[in-house]
């Protein structure tokens, strides 16, 4: 009888490789499906084999990544098809945030189901990067116990923070209105939870939750309107970051350079920021956007001029990023989206005019769909990220 061949190790380790691959087109495609797919319709709509899915799939399903949902009749004939949905309260990645007038923890799993969810509304501008970073453990620790306690394995966290940070290296640089500079959260972090989180521009990762909202591969730019305003450039479902992950930085666009003895008396942040439209209306800038949206039900001419300044500003700035990265669509997040009903038309009237492809490609202007924080939202699905791009790996490890 003869001998058998040994196993050549390169082409086993390249046979794991790709079983790791396929595991994670496998998870994605489930968790990115807008309905639950069948193993069959998986197995087509990623080029698979159905015996290749059918392995990946029950692998996924023991690691308690996904689930089975009841079985659905087709019309062909054979058995029903079983859809598979991403798997509930198994895993979890926390979004964390720390804004000028809040900070909040958001933990989320694969379904996109809120486990947990915290915030303290409080004016930081001010406040000390030591003291803020320890009210926002005293909020995480407790998260990631109850997690944990539950049997929620953590995935990681996130941190949203309004300003530079770096993301090769990962201090923030600056945030202009906390008064931080060179702070390193990461390590401030790690040795308060215990989790390294990833940090990233507040903007950034509202774009990531609202490209999520939307599904498929969407471009568009994004505006994060706060006491500061933020924005963030999706191409085809991807966060463009820039060499450094400092681009977005839209509120520092100069808008009028004779406004004032500085050019930045005369950024979109200085003429439209949360804190530009309060005191233009009349109203004290440590008041809630609430009070700014009363008056303008009210008809009150100050709220009313205050806001239309504000978004003749906001479509001169957009009008420069549309002609410079040539999106076709700019959505509204934050204060903008609160106020979009209030805005929509003066932006829209800038873009049409400004934006040199507009005769043929006219600019669509939207309300973000991602809801309230949510960069507390992107930061958890970043988190998550981790999961779905090499599940195998994550596996391994945890």
């Amino acid at each position: 009888m003869p001998t058998p061949e040994p196993r050549d190790p390169s082409r086993v380790a390249r046979q794991a490789q790709m079983r790791d691959q396929n595991l994670g087109v496998a998870l994605r495609g489930i968790v990115d499906a807008p309905e639950p797919l069948s193993r069959a319709q998986l197995a087509a709509s990623e080029g698979l084999a159905r015996a290749t899915v059918s392995g990946l799939v029950d692998h996924l399903i023991e690691a308690r990544l996904v689930r089975e949902l009841d079985p659905t009749q087709t019309q062909r004939a054979g058995r029903p098809a079983v859809p598979l949905a991403p798997a509930r309260g198994t895993v979890a990645g926390i979004g964390m945030e720390v804004n000028v007038d809040y900070l909040g923890v958001r933990a989320i799993d694969l379904a996109g189901d809120v486990l947990a969810e915290h915030v303290e509304l409080d004016d930081l501008r001010g406040a000390g990067p030591g003291a803020v970073l320890d009210r926002l453990a005293a909020l995480v620790g407790p998260v990631i116990d109850g997690l944990r306690d539950g049997g929620v394995r953590v995935a990681g966290t996130a941190l949203a923070l309004p300003g530079l940070v770096d993301r090769v290296t990962g201090p923030l640089r600056v945030a202009p209105n906390l008064g931080w500079r060179d702070v390193d959260v990461v390590g401030a972090l790690s040795a308060l939870t215990g989790l390294p989180p990833r940090v990233a521009n507040e903007a950034n990762l509202a774009a990531r939750a609202e490209a999520h909202a939307r599904r498929g591969s969407p471009s568009f730019a994004y505006v994060s309107g706060e006491v500061g305003i933020g924005g963030a450039i999706v191409l085809d479902g991807e966060i463009f970051p820039g060499r450094h992950g400092w681009s977005g930085e839209i509120g520092h666009i100069v808008v009028d350079a004779f406004r004032g003895p500085r050019a930045s008396d005369g950024s979109l942040e200085a003429l439209a920021g949360q804190d530009a439209m309060l005191r233009a209306a009349g109203l004290p800038p440590t008041a809630r956007l609430d009070a700014l949206l009363d008056a303008l039900r009210a008809d009150d001419p100050r709220a009313t001029a205050a806001v239309a300044q504000a978004a003749r500003a906001l479509g001169v700035a957009l009008a420069s990023v549309a002609n410079v990265v040539d999106v076709g669509e700019v959505v509204l997040g934050g204060t903008f989206g609160q106020l979009f009903d209030h805005v929509h038309d003066e932006v829209a009237a800038r873009l049409d005019e400004l934006v040199i492809f507009a005769p043929w490609s006219p600019l669509v202007v939207s309300p973000a769909r991602a809801g309230v924080y949510p960069a507390m939202t992107g930061g958890a699905l970043a988190a998550l990220s981790t999961v779905l791009v090499d599940p195998a790996e994550w596996l391994r490890t945890h």
